[in-house]
């Protein structure tokens, strides 16, 4: 799992998990993790003018962005023993709300933590005032090395 081995290898700490997608798309969009233990998993980004959509509100992916961030990391701090990886296949977002300035925090919570798959739920909010923007769920496919 690129940039996922130590991570994922017992050492998920915040200054772990901040590090392992500081160059990558997680870092691009600015995500910061706030929390990081196998039962839940919490980041956030401050809006930019990066995350607005043309008409003004903030943009889909970046709800999405930031809930697939979560539910992956979490993945990683919770495979089975032996497993090599996960990838997404599925996932499902309801929004609810939207926001246009201040910070938006998800937190994920795991649904099933199985052998081959898992299920994470995520919900996203606007940190000022704790108001639900989004309702995420993804489920994961657990990779094993192939013999």
């Amino acid at each position: 799992m690129r940039g996922f081995d130590e991570f994922a290898a017992g050492k998920h700490s915040l200054d772990a998990a901040n590090a392992v997608g500081k160059d990558m798309f997680p870092g691009h969009m600015g995500i910061v993790f706030t929390s990081v233990v196998p039962d839940q998993v919490e980041a956030e980004f401050t809006i930019t003018n990066n995350h607005i959509a043309p008409n003004g509100f903030l943009h889909g992916g970046s709800v999405v962005a930031l809930a697939d961030t979560i539910a992956g990391y979490a993945s990683a701090i919770n495979l089975p023993k032996g497993a090599s990886g996960f990838t997404t296949v599925e996932l499902k977002t309801n929004y609810l709300g939207t926001a246009r300035e201040g910070v938006v925090r998800g937190v994920g919570t795991p649904v099933h933590l199985g052998r081959s798959t898992q299920v994470w739920d995520v919900k996203i909010l606007r940190r000022s005032d704790n108001k639900t923007i989004a309702l995420f769920r993804c489920t994961n496919m657990i990779l094993w090395p192939k013999t």
